[in-house]
């Protein structure tokens, strides 16, 4: 579907102001936010937009007031990035940020508590169950099967994520994923596929399938490995690919999600789809996603960039 390609109303790239690149940071997915940032400065700066780099791991973030920053592009991932931290911040400076406030932002981030709302709101969310070291391991495979996943409640891509095959796998699992959070989360499997929904304003971009060579889309077949395969056009056929993309932008609405994001989803092998998560920062780095969907729906990715940076959330 490439016929989807949002208005846009693109700004003199020097209406911007002076703009921050913020990315770097202090979560487990730095390395992955300075790939994000470093593609997103290069694009702002090939726009002509006056972008210069900020790490907020090395300074403090007072310094964008004092140093006369106008805008805020927010391309960090993970903890105190894009959990609703620095949006408040951003917002107490009086910086206008991309992406969504400080509350879809930490509900985005909270995998537990974004469910809680998709729930109340009707939308299908694969079985869970939150898991704590009184948890029993044959009362969790007896509600939710074999094979499932444990994972901790806030964090992404991935991070302290484990597929259990076996009863015996689950203990090492939840400590695994308690290492990252005290919020630990075992969900079942739900095998039929996995495709995300890109949000670019109010139009979901054309939605992406996502075949991992390995076991499942973990953190190297996410940033590292070279043959997990994206497909797009997606495969579904148009009625469900239009259905995914109007639970894309419920889920995100439902939230509170602005500016842009991703909605991530299961379809078990009839064909029934699960919303499974949302990113309100999502990666910009040559494996990412919404930029692909961005290239089907016929956007570069410098037009992408300054769009996002038009959408910017003002407090």
């Amino acid at each position: 579907m490439t016929n989807q390609n949002p208005e846009s109303r693109i700004l003199n790239s020097a209406s911007f102001g002076k703009v921050a690149v913020l990315f770097g940071g202090r979560s487990a997915e730095r390395e992955v936010s300075l790939k994000s940032g470093a593609a997103v400065l290069a694009a702002l700066l090939k726009s002509g937009v006056n972008a210069h780099a900020f790490d907020p791991a090395a300074g403090n973030l007072q310094a964008l007031k004092d140093e006369g920053f106008d805008m805020a592009f927010i391309a960090l991932h993970g903890r105190f990035g894009e959990d609703g931290t620095v949006q408040g911040a951003l917002e107490l400076l009086g910086i206008p940020y991309t992406g969504s406030g400080v509350m879809a932002s930490a509900l985005g981030m909270d995998k537990w508590r974004s469910k809680l709302v998709w729930q109340a709101g009707g939308l299908p969310i694969p079985e869970y169950l939150m898991l704590d070291e009184q948890s029993k391991d044959h009362e969790v495979v007896e509600k939710l099967g074999l094979p499932l996943f444990v994972k901790p409640a806030n964090e992404g891509s991935s991070v302290g994520i484990s597929r259990v095959k076996a009863k015996s796998e689950l203990q090492a699992a939840y400590r695994q994923a308690a290492k990252h959070d005290s919020l630990v989360i075992a969900e079942r499997s739900i095998s039929g596929g996995e495709y995300t929904v890109a949000i670019l304003g109010d139009v979901a971009l054309p939605v992406i399938k996502i075949e991992p060579a390995g076991e499942f889309y973990d953190y190297e077949a996410k940033y590292l490995r070279n043959d997990t395969r994206y497909l797009c056009p997606c495969g579904l056929d148009d009625a469900q690919e239009k259905n995914m993309q109007r639970l894309a932008k419920l889920a995100f609405a439902l939230i509170g999600g602005q500016g842009w994001g991703r909605v991530d989803f299961l379809t078990d092998v009839e064909g029934n789809m699960y919303v499974l998560e949302a990113n309100t920062s999502p990666g910009m780095t040559d494996h990412s996603l919404v930029p692909m969907a961005a290239r089907e729906a016929g956007i570069s990715f410098e037009q992408l960039v300054l769009r996002v940076l038009e959408l910017a959330h003002v407090g």
